[in-house]
C-alpha cells in the first residue's frame, strides 16, 4: 500500500474539495496564499479526454492540471469507467510531479455518469476496483484516493465500502449522502463514523485496507465545524466545499485568534483579493473558459457590507478584469 504523504499527514486534516469551475487555477493560487488546506484537489478531469481527445481538447484539459508549489501537498483528481485511459492518465499525473491522484466516484452530473463514472461506479464494485487498480499501476510512485458517497439510491455502505477499502486506497474521503439525495437534504454525518467503524475493523481483523485513512464531506461550514464533526465520528479528516466561496480565508488559522470567519473580513481586505482572483483568472483561464465563471465568485465575496447590492449588480455586468477593477474603485471612491 503506498501512502506517500498521507502517511505522514498530521490528524485530524482538512482538505479542498474538488469542483467544477470553482478550484480552477486561479482561484487555487488564491486560496493557497490566503489560507491554505491541508491538501488540495484538482478539479475533476477526464481521463479519457486527456488521453483520446484531440490535441486542443487536451490542451484545455491540461490547464486543469496546472498548479505552483505553494499549493503543495496536491492531488489530481480524475474520473473515468476505462481501466486502460485511466492508466494512461494516471501515469500522465504522475509524470506532472503531483504529490497524489484522486478517483471521482461520487459525482451525479448525468453527462459523467453516462460514461459510467462518477457515482455510477458505485454500482459497479468490479469496474470501480479494476479502476482503482489501474490508477496504481499507473502511477506506482503515488498514492491513490477515492472520492464517493454512501451509496447510489440507498445506503450502502456496508457492501459499497468494503469494495474498496479491499483494494488498499491512502484515502476515503466519503460525501455523507447518497447520489439520489444530490445536495437536497442534510449530510448525515453518522455514515461517516459508521465508514471508520468498518475501516477500523478491517484493521483488527488484519485485513487489506485497515490503514486507510476516512475522511467525510458534506454540510460543513467552517474548521470548528469540521473539527466538531471529525470528533463525532472518529474520521482522520475533513474535505470542505461550498464553505470556500467567497472565502479564501477559510482554511487560515491561528493559534491566538482560531479561524476567522468570512463575515468578519471588511470590505478593504475583501476588494483587493477579489481583485487578485479575477486578474489570475483571466491571465490563466481568460482564452479558454468564459468570464461568466468569476460571476458566481462576485457573488460570494461581495456580501455582509453598506452597498453589497449596488457593487455586486454592477460586477454581475462586467466583462474582462478592467471593468471590474474600474468598478471597485468608483465604488471605493464613494464607500
Amino acid at each position: 500500500m503506498n501512502q506517500g504523504f498521507w502517511k505522514n499527514i498530521k490528524k485530524p486534516f482538512f482538505t479542498l474539495a474538488p469542483m467544477a469551475d470553482v478550484t480552477d487555477a486561479a482561484f487555487r493560487r488564491v486560496i493557497a496564499k490566503y489560507g491554505k488546506p491541508d491538501v488540495t484537489w484538482t478539479e475533476f478531469v477526464s481521463a479519457d479526454g486527456l488521453i483520446k481527445a484531440h490535441d486542443i481538447g487536451k490542451q484545455k484539459l491540461m490547464r486543469d492540471l496546472v498548479f505552483t508549489e505553494a499549493e503543495r501537498p496536491i492531488v489530481a483528481q480524475l474520473f473515468g469507467s476505462n481501466p486502460d485511459t485511466m492508466r494512461q492518465a494516471a501515469a500522465l499525473v504522475q509524470s506532472l510531479g503531483f504529490d497524489g491522484l484522486d478517483i471521482n466516484m461520487g459525482c451525479p452530473v448525468s453527462a459523467i455518469e453516462k460514461q459510467g463514472a462518477g457515482a455510477a461506479m458505485i454500482k459497479k464494485p468490479a469496474r470501480a476496483r479494476e479502476i482503482i487498480r489501474a490508477a496504481k499501476e499507473g502511477a506506482p510512485n503515488l498514492p491513490v484516493s477515492v472520492k464517493t458517497r454512501i451509496g447510489y439510491n440507498k445506503d450502502e455502505i456496508e457492501t459499497w465500502l468494503p469494495e474498496l477499502l479491499a483494494e488498499e486506497p491512502a484515502l476515503i474521503t466519503i460525501h455523507a449522502r447518497t447520489r439520489k439525495e444530490m445536495s437536497k437534504v442534510p449530510a448525515r454525518w453518522e455514515h461517516v463514523k459508521r465508514a471508520v467503524e468498518i475501516r477500523n475493523q478491517f484493521k483488527k481483523d488484519g485485513k487489506k485496507g485497515g490503514d486507510t485513512l476516512i475522511a467525510g464531506n458534506g454540510d460543513i461550514i467552517d474548521l470548528a465545524d469540521a473539527r466538531k464533526k471529525i470528533a463525532e465520528t472518529g474520521a482522520d479528516g475533513a474535505m470542505l466545499g461550498r464553505a470556500i466561496f467567497g472565502n479564501p480565508w477559510l482554511f487560515a488559522s491561528s493559534p491566538n485568534l482560531g479561524e476567522v470567519p468570512a463575515g468578519r473580513r471588511g470590505i478593504q481586505e475583501v476588494l483587493p483579493v477579489l481583485l487578485e482572483h479575477t486578474k489570475l483568472f483571466q491571465e490563466l483561464l481568460g482564452d479558454i473558459k468564459s468570464f461568466a465563471i468569476m460571476k458566481k465568485h462576485f457573488k460570494s465575496y461581495i456580501a455582509g457590507f453598506d452597498g453589497a447590492h449596488d457593487l455586486r449588480n454592477a460586477l454581475m455586468e462586467a466583462k474582462d478584469y478592467a471593468e471590474v477593477g474600474q468598478i471597485i474603485a468608483d465604488f471605493l471612491k464613494t464607500a
